[in-house]
């Protein structure tokens, strides 16, 4: 759910997401990041997972890259359903986070290839990938549409990208009570419960309130070289799956 930037980036509301900031505030949560997703989601994150391999299933032979895969929940549901000729390859640039998934698919016996690696220069070939697939990190990339251009450049012609991040829901009364929750439980938890200094969980619902959205999103998606967008919401809309297609051309 990292990502990497050599340079310092903030929106225009002054979120920081210079590699600095990203990298040592996902170092500092690592130990208890799964821990607090579960207790925040109340388990719904799991389901999301769910929904984003049965919309964008693994192909049944090639490559799956998982970029900013945190801990690697995504990388392990692909993992789960994927065929034992499917190469799977997570990647992200905080190493401690990088570690726990190293841990948990070793439990689970799934052959991921770990990968520490910035978001916005990925170490991969062009046309590498038959699928890539990012949850929950796309926003904490400090320049979206050079991210969104790497996923593209790694992807083969046809190849699939799927998006799965956080929205804010669109239903007035369900996103007035949810942004109350959002900016002022959900960070007072997530700090309290992962014991970190550096305020993650306000960053997080900042750059979620931040982060492009809707056909806004749809169109950077677009200019990095894709087409038939697809974007599905999820438990009304606090989260939302954009799933679209590589053009067979170069944009």
């Amino acid at each position: 759910m990292t990502h990497s930037a050599a340079t310092i980036e903030q929106t225009p509301g002054g979120v920081d997401k210079s590699g600095a900031k990203v990298r040592g505030m996902f170092a500092e949560i690592a130990p208890r990041y799964d821990l607090v997703n579960r207790m925040l989601s109340g388990g719904i994150d799991v389901w999301w997972r769910h929904v984003t391999v049965s919309r964008a299933p693994p192909p049944s032979a090639g490559a799956i890259l998982d970029v900013c895969t945190g801990t690697g929940d995504l990388a392990l549901a692909y993992a789960a359903k994927a065929g034992p000729g499917v190469r799977i390859v997570a990647s992200d640039f905080c190493r401690p986070m990088l570690d726990r998934g190293v841990e948990k698919s070793a439990r689970a016996g799934k052959n991921i290839e770990w990968i520490e690696a910035d978001a916005m220069a990925l170490p991969f070939p062009t046309a590498a990938f038959g699928l890539v697939t990012v949850a929950f990190g796309l926003r904490n990339i400090a320049d979206t549409a050079q991210g969104l251009a790497e996923m593209a450049r790694v992807l083969e012609p046809g190849g699939r990208l799927a998006i799965l991040e956080f929205s804010l829901p669109r239903n007035p009364v369900i996103r007035s009570g949810y942004l109350w929750y959002f900016r002022n439980v959900l960070p007072w938890i997530g700090n309290t419960v992962a014991r970190n200094r550096s305020d993650a969980y306000s960053y997080l619902n900042q750059s979620v309130e931040e982060f492009p959205s809707g056909e806004r999103l749809a169109a950077l998606v677009r200019a990095a070289g894709f087409e038939t967008v697809e974007m599905i919401p999820l438990s009304l809309g606090i989260a939302t799956l954009t799933i679209a297609t590589r053009a067979p051309q170069a944009a």
